[in-house]
Formats: C-alpha cells, sequence, structure tokens
C-alpha cells in the first residue's frame, strides 16, 4: 500500500514548511525511519522519516519551496515498477471544499483552517479526544480547542487565532488523517456554524497516491509469485519498548507487538508499526517451540511484617499527616526496579477499587511526605496490588500490560507476589526486583535513611 509523505505540523499556527533539501532521491529505496528530507518548520529545522519501507516517488517539490502543511509532498511505493505509475499522476484540479460543493454537501464558512497536527513522522492519525469549545464560541488565539491523542501522549492544541470557532469537522473518538483540516476560525461570527463527523467529508486523494493505489490494485489481479520461505525468529529478550497508544491498539485488537522484534524491526513501536504487524499474518515454517510465547510467570517472597509495622507505628506517632503503607510501598515497587532494571524513568501503578490504574512517575524520588502527582503519559513499568486490607493472602495476576506486584498479609508475614510475562522482565531482572522489594520491606528504615 502507497504511504503518503506529507509537510508536518509542529505548532498550530504554523502553515508552511520549508525543504531544505532532499536525501533521496525520487525512484530511491528507502526504509521505515530512514530521514529522507530535511525541513524548516517554526521551531527547528527536523528531518522527515520514511513511513514504510519501499520507493520514494512522486516528489512534488524541490529543494527551497515552502509547502502547506498537511500537503502530500511525495508517495513511498512498495516496488520499482510503481515509480512511474504515481509518477505519471495529475494533482487534482479542484479542492476539498470544491468537491464537498459539488457533492452537494453544505458550504463551509470561510476562516483559518486548523489541522490534526504531528508530533512524531511515522505518526499517520490523531485521535481526537475532546472538543473544549463549541461551534459559534469566541475564542483567542491562546485559548484551548480540543484534545488530542497522538502517539505519545494526550496533547492540547490551542486555537492559534483570534475569532470565532465557524466549524468543527470531526468529533470526539475519530481518528482523523495528520494534516487535515478539523476546524475553521472566521474573523466574524459566523451565522451559521457548522458541526460534523470526518467521516462526512473524507478527505480527497493526492492523485499520485491514487495512482499508486490503482496500480497495486492491477498488480494484485496478475498472477502471483511464490513468497519466500519465512526466516526463522530470534527469541525477544528484555521488555518491547512501544508508545501508550501502540500498547492500547495492539491490546485492544489482539496483536502481538514481540512479532514486530521478532521480524527485526527498530524499537519503539509506533501506532503506525501496527500495519506492518498486521501484514505479517501467521508464522510459516516455524516449530511451536521456536516461536517464543508470552510465558506466563510468577515469583513469591514472604517476609517478616515487624520491621514496616513499627516504621508505620513511629511515622503516626511522630507526623500529623502519615502516608499510607501503599504510598511508601509505591516508592519501594520504583526503586527496587530502577535497580533491577537499569531504568531512568519509572512509572508505578496502583490498583483501585473497580480495577482501575492510578500511575506515578518516579515515586521513589519523591520526599516520604510529599504528595505524588498522577503521570500524565506513559505506562506503567509496574502495577501494585494491595490484598493486606481483605480475606485473600495471595493471588495470581494476568499481567497483561506490565508486571504485577501483589502484597498479601498472612498473620505476621507479607506475602509478595511477581506476576509477569517473559517479554516484559528477563528472569534475573525479575529474581533482582523481588529481592530488592523484599529487603525494604524487611528492613524500611535503612533504605529510608
Amino acid at each position: 500500500m502507497p504511504h503518503d509523505v506529507i509537510m508536518p505540523a509542529l505548532g498550530m499556527a504554523q502553515d508552511t514548511g520549508k525543504i531544505v533539501r532532499w536525501l533521496k532521491k525520487s525512484g530511491e529505496p528507502v526504509s521505515s525511519g530512514e530521514a529522507i528530507m530535511e525541513v524548516e518548520t517554526d521551531k527547528a529545522v527536523m528531518e522527515v522519516e520514511a513511513a514504510a519501507d519501499g520507493f520514494l516517488s512522486a516528489v512534488s517539490a524541490g529543494d527551497g519551496d515552502d509547502v502547506p502543511v498537511g500537503s502530500v509532498v511525495a508517495v513511498i511505493v512498495e516496488s520499482a515498477d510503481d515509480v512511474q505509475e504515481a509518477m505519471s499522476g495529475e494533482a487534482p484540479e479542484a479542492n476539498a471544499k470544491e468537491d464537498a460543493g459539488k457533492a452537494g454537501e453544505e458550504t463551509l464558512p470561510e476562516g483559518a483552517e486548523i489541522i490534526m497536527p504531528a508530533l512524531g513522522m511515522a505518526q499517520d492519525t490523531g485521535l481526537i479526544v475532546n472538543w473544549c469549545r463549541e461551534p459559534g464560541d469566541k475564542v483567542s488565539a491562546s485559548d484551548i480547542l480540543l484534545e488530542v491523542e497522538t502517539d505519545k501522549s494526550v496533547m492540547e492544541v490551542e486555537a492559534g487565532h483570534d475569532g470565532y470557532v465557524a466549524a468543527i469537522l470531526a468529533e470526539a473518538n475519530e481518528a482523523v488523517p495528520v494534516g487535515s483540516v478539523i476546524a475553521l476560525i472566521s474573523a466574524e461570527e459566523p451565522e451559521r456554524p457548522v458541526r460534523r463527523s470526518a467521516k462526512a467529508a473524507p478527505q480527497p486523494q493526492s492523485a499520485p497516491a491514487a495512482k499508486a493505489e490503482d496500480a497495486a490494485s492491477d498488480n494484485s489481479k496478475a498472477p502471483s509469485k511464490p513468497k519466500a520461505p519465512a526466516k526463522p525468529v530470534a527469541p525477544v529478550e528484555g521488555r518491547i519498548l512501544a508508545s501508550p497508544k501502540a500498547r492500547r491498539l495492539a491490546r485492544e485488537q489482539g496483536l502481538d507487538l514481540a512479532r514486530l522484534a521478532e521480524e527485526g524491526v527498530a524499537q519503539p513501536y509506533h501506532a503506525s508499526d501496527l500495519e506492518i504487524l498486521r501484514g505479517l499474518g501467521a508464522r510459516v515454517g516455524t516449530s511451536p517451540a521456536a516461536v517464543p510465547a508470552a510465558v506466563p510467570l510468577h515469583i513469591e517472597a514472604r517476609v517478616p511484617a515487624s520491621g514496616f509495622s513499627a516504621l508505620m507505628d513511629w511515622l503516626r506517632k511522630e507526623t500529623v499527616d502519615a502516608p499510607s503503607s501503599s504510598r511508601i510501598w509505591l516508592g519501594f515497587a520504583s526503586a527496587a526496579l530502577r535497580s533491577a532494571d537499569a531504568r531512568d524513568r519509572i512509572v508505578a501503578g496502583i490498583e483501585m477499587p473497580g480495577g482501575s490504574i492510578m500511575r506515578f512517575a518516579n515515586a521513589d524520588r519523591m520526599r516520604l511526605g510529599a504528595t505524588l502527582e498522577e503521570a500524565e503519559e506513559g505506562d506503567a513499568d509496574i502495577i501494585l496490588r494491595d490484598l493486606t486490607g481483605s480475606a485473600v493472602t495471595r493471588a495470581t495476576a494476568r499481567a497483561e500490560t506490565a508486571p504485577v506486584l501483589t502484597i498479601g498479609r498472612d498473620r505476621d508475614d507479607f506475602i509478595i507476589g511477581l506476576d509477569y510475562h517473559d517479554g516484559q522482565l528477563s528472569e534475573a531482572a525479575a529474581l533482582a526486583f523481588v529481592t530488592g522489594f523484599a529487603g525494604r520491606i524487611d528492613e524500611p528504615l535503612r533504605h529510608l535513611l
């Protein structure tokens, strides 16, 4: 499938970007993640990477050209045979508004265009989480217009212009292609503000991309060539690095990110890499033993509760607002994981009633009496379950998204259990983590001091 190379936006008020120079020529092979051109934006000179493997084609802007944000400047096609087909396409004569008018759709008011921004070169879409303003509302340039979920995090998008919200062109929970117009800000109050779904007005496809798709469709009708035997997969060691959005989508769609690592796709993974994952299909020519599965593993430890109980008694006596056991355990878990797995940033989550997870970053680097602030981004590296207030002494967790640390109470002892998959932690790191956490529970004052 062909992939458009678009002029990215790093600022809401950015209208154009200048192509400093192309690093690849039309017709040359490119690899996913390889820099293909340099672009000067409002912020800096940055490299634009290829979103897929293939051949660069249909380059429509040269070095030094100023190109509107969201415009297609090239197309990456699958084979060298598709290059000429993609280059033979002509630019569309009508723009999106004219196409909408011809189709009998609602006429849009005049105004400055707000587009779906790109924060990463491999980012294809952004998910609209929430609109903070309604059609017809008066806004200032610095007002928050909407919230968007990207590969990296949930970000706030400013209006970028003073005026009125003349049109909202995509609804909440819709994934919109990067560069698409999602709103219009008019200088004058609109007579008839517009609100509609992005599905009601699909973005017109560029001619080069359309040609390339037609060529790919024609090629698919020809006799297919026999596929080469699948290469043996390599075992995956350590934690899979991926963006929160990629993890969420993979989980929702039942996809295994470890397959990408087995195929040698460079980490960290983003939402766009899931397309590669879907294309891998079923494993061929491998025995069950050669394909590593996500094996659930469990480690358990028993620690006397006397040392930690003495600490809590002292804190309640000496401080007005003593921290909870769970607050201290979050810090201990973060410190133990940092030592065992050599990570710079640790996000520790705690399971709340109902199954929701509250996440806190670097809890071990905060003063004991400080209030922890919930992390705005990043998956939990470890999830804590506190069973000490219940009749349950031990339980096994699925550990689907992160290793789960369970703490139960059996008379005068704490029962510490760690559930994880072999793709989340190595055995050595898991053992070191449990040993480190148990040591902190056993002698808390020594570790706190």
